[in-house]
């Protein structure tokens, strides 16, 4: 199974030995990000530094400044962490140990621009804006969108991208000092604390038969006795028994309706510009219903319209199957495994792993993350892979 191994430029730039080192684990591919969200990493092997933060989302290129003019939203410049043309640099490198690098771009993911444009945020029920949250409905959010993924994705020599926050972002986010999770929501009230209620989605709710106003109030009532600890689990069925399915249908129906034609017109614009053969996945959850990095989608719509399909498996496999079975046999199914073992991943048992990934349809495997992994999470990930090979 081809594997590809995620970096971050700032893994590879000041590090003479970074790129043979990827090399050498015996991966074919790097995914390399260009567009990023802000972060605190660890660079356990870099000459420099042992820390990197990223204050803010930014891309690690300079910015094409005669795209970008006059636009409102735009994207950000990097600061220190990745100086110049910190993606190119990184990128070069890469290639001349022989990895094809694609580009990793993240796109409804922003907490800067939600902070320097409110408007633009998701608005829960409460009247709460998420500023990491763009709402995906907004016809300026989803023209910056399109926009920067035709910058950030199609990059000098790259072969191909991997889009992650191609959806519904939501509630749950890893925010700096977090303290959410005094009340355990569940998919359900998840959900509810997700719907956005801003004027392009009351416009939306409107055309599905919903009073933006009323909805607001019944899911405030809905998720009453979720606060004072009511199970609000079940999946799309508790979100029915807190909603009423009609209603809970038609928040649906308005919410997916805008998540597939988001990226049906982020990939068109992407292959605008992108050379033949340029492979595009998403990073994609396959209940639509879901918010988050790893967007929720269709998995028969995405398919038709991505080359694949990048799943979360750290936590097992079952999401590969629903995308499986609708697969034709030129798409990419890729399995991604966190391989750091301080973040939760189980490098020790990446061959089993992948073996029953491709037992339920994976073609590919994608590793998180070689500039965060220490050492020995590295050499098992190396065995692991001359194993497979």
């Amino acid at each position: 199974m081809r594997a590809s191994a995620f970096l971050y430029p700032w893994d590879v730039n000041g590090d003479p030995e970074a790129a043979a080192r990827t090399a050498a684990l015996g991966v074919r591919q790097v995914t390399l990000a260009s567009a990023y969200h802000s972060t605190r990493a660890l660079t356990p092997r870099h000459p420099r530094h042992r820390v990197v933060t990223a204050e803010h989302a930014a891309v690690l290129y300079p910015l094409d400044e005669a795209r970008w003019a006059e636009r409102v939203p735009r994207p950000f410049p990097a600061g220190d962490w990745a100086p110049g043309d910190a993606y190119g640099e990184a990128a070069a490198a890469l290639a001349g140990a022989g990895l094809d690098v694609h580009t990793w771009v993240v796109l409804a993911h922003n907490s800067l621009m939600g902070q320097e444009h409110p408007s633009t945020s998701v608005v829960n029920a409460y009247g709460d804006r998420y500023p990491w949250a763009p709402c995906i409905a907004q016809p300026g959010t989803r023209a910056y969108l399109t926009g920067l993924a035709k910058e950030a994705a199609v990059r000098p020599g790259a072969a191909g991208t991997e889009l992650e926050s191609l959806g519904w972002y939501g509630l749950a986010h890893l925010h700096a000092h977090d303290k959410i999770g005094g009340v355990p929501l569940g998919d359900a009230g998840h959900y509810l604390m997700s719907l956005c209620f801003c004027a392009a989605c009351a416009e939306g709710y409107d055309r599905h038969g919903l009073d933006a106003e009323e909805l607001a109030a019944f899911v405030r009532s809905a998720l009453d006795p979720v606060w004072r600890g009511a199970p609000s689990d079940g999946g799309w069925a508790g979100v029915e028994k807190l909603l009423g399915a009609e209603t809970a249908a038609a928040t649906r129906a308005w919410r997916d309706t805008v998540a597939r034609s988001l990226q049906e017109e982020t990939v068109r614009a992407v292959r605008s510009v992108a050379p033949a053969g340029f492979q595009i996945l998403l990073h994609a959850d396959p209940v639509s219903f879901h918010c988050g990095a790893n967007a929720g989608v269709d998995p028969r719509h995405v398919l038709s319209v991505a080359d694949g399909v990048v799943v979360p498996c750290t936590g097992g496999t079952g999401l590969l199957a629903p995308f499986a079975e609708t697969a034709a046999s030129r798409k990419v199914l890729a399995a991604n495994f966190t391989v750091v073992s301080g973040m939760g991943g189980r490098p020790d048992t990446l061959a089993t792993d992948a073996a029953h990934a491709a037992e339920q349809g994976a073609t590919e495997l994608r590793l998180y993350h070689a500039g965060l992994a220490s050492d020995q999470d590295l050499e098992r990930v190396s065995q692991a892979l001359a194993g497979l090979a």
